[in-house]
């Protein structure tokens, strides 16, 4: 499937959409879909033009996290590039990031979230972080964001057990802004985008430079750590008995694991 057919563009009163348009799959990221939200955020940062970038998904759901069969044979080196590509693009942002959630959000669905600088929901909304289940750790920094953000338990909890989560919770612990109406969320949140779109951009640019500046060293060294470890996991047999009852939709056994 082509870039055109899973990420679309648009651009348009100084905001840059950028949204995912894999419906069928829910949303589900592929490595064309990595290199599409590279190429998206390079593409808004390097134009003058554009203010504000603006995230969200079509059809029933934000994003549900990776594609586990275009996923699972990931392996170290060229073909892990564009999930690294995009996520240094992320890191070195100048520009607001906004996004948009309906549905659910799943995995790297929700972990990308924490290195947006808004977040706005539609009601009834849920999360999951479901590494645990998977035989896998949280990526993408999240191991440092969510604790960051919510507290050691708070992140402890959601990471452990990983449960879904309503949006009203993610509102409570501080990972969404606002709540709105599924049929108004995404009107809504471009208004919000085009606002911003209206201030003084180098002013924005450093505010959210500031915001960042703190913890930006942290990631750098914590998100090649946390890959190499995702990856190793992804290998392991707890992560290959997770793939596989997915794939036969059965529950995982993992008794037989010490």
């Amino acid at each position: 499937m082509k870039l055109d057919d899973q990420i679309i563009f648009k651009s348009e009163k100084g905001v840059f959409q950028i949204i995912f348009n894999r419906d069928a799959k829910r949303n589900a990221l592929t490595r064309v879909m990595y290199d599409g939200l590279a190429e998206g955020i390079e593409r808004a940062e390097i134009d003058p033009k554009i203010r504000v970038i603006l995230i969200y998904g079509n059809g029933k759901c934000f994003c549900a996290g990776n594609d586990l069969k275009d996923f699972q044979d990931l392996d170290p080196g060229p073909r892990t590039q564009p999930t690294r590509s995009w996520i240094d693009l992320l890191l070195k942002s100048r520009k607001p990031i906004l996004a948009a959630v309906h549905g659910y959000a799943i995995g790297v669905g929700v972990t990308m979230l924490l290195h947006f600088d808004l977040v706005y929901a539609a009601e009834g909304t849920r999360f999951q972080f479901p590494f645990v289940n998977l035989g896998l750790i949280p990526e993408i920094g999240s191991t440092f964001l969510l604790p960051e953000l919510i507290g050691r338990q708070r992140a402890a909890e959601l990471f452990f057990f990983g449960d879904w989560f309503s949006a009203e919770e993610a509102q409570e612990i501080g990972m969404v802004n606002k709540i709105y109406p599924e049929n108004a969320l995404i009107s809504e949140v471009i208004l919000l985008a085009e606002r911003l779109a209206e201030k003084p951009p180098e002013a924005l640019r450093q505010i959210k430079a500031y915001i960042k500046k703190y913890y930006a060293g942290i990631l750098e060294k914590l998100m090649p750590a946390e890959m190499t470890e995702f990856l190793r996991r992804q290998r392991s047999p707890e992560a290959q008995e997770a793939f596989k009852a997915f794939f036969e939709k059965r529950k995982p056994d993992f008794s037989k694991f010490s």
